[in-house]
């Protein structure tokens, strides 16, 4: 039974579909939470009631108030509606 266990991980460690379909052994982490080094030096805001182009009707700009690099995420406003 050993010598199967050593030809299946010797296999394994070849086969270039197993190295790369691995699984994930952790929980999914759920929604990110910004923490608090992380809302001193960011700042996070919405342009909404824009007109619906491509079905996205919002614009969600983080700014780094350290590099002072602005990018903008074209989305949709339901994606980040609170519950």
């Amino acid at each position: 039974m050993a010598g199967v266990a050593i030809d299946v991980g010797k296999y394994m460690e070849e086969c270039n579909i197993c190295q790369r379909m691995k699984n994930r052994m952790e929980v999914p982490v759920g929604k990110l939470k910004m923490s608090e080094i992380l809302k001193k030096y960011l700042t996070v805001d919405f342009i909404t009631k824009l007109p619906l182009v491509a079905r996205k009707n919002a614009i969600l700009v983080v700014c780094d108030r350290l590099s002072k690099m602005t990018p903008f995420v074209v989305t949709t406003k339901e994606h980040w509606q609170s519950d």
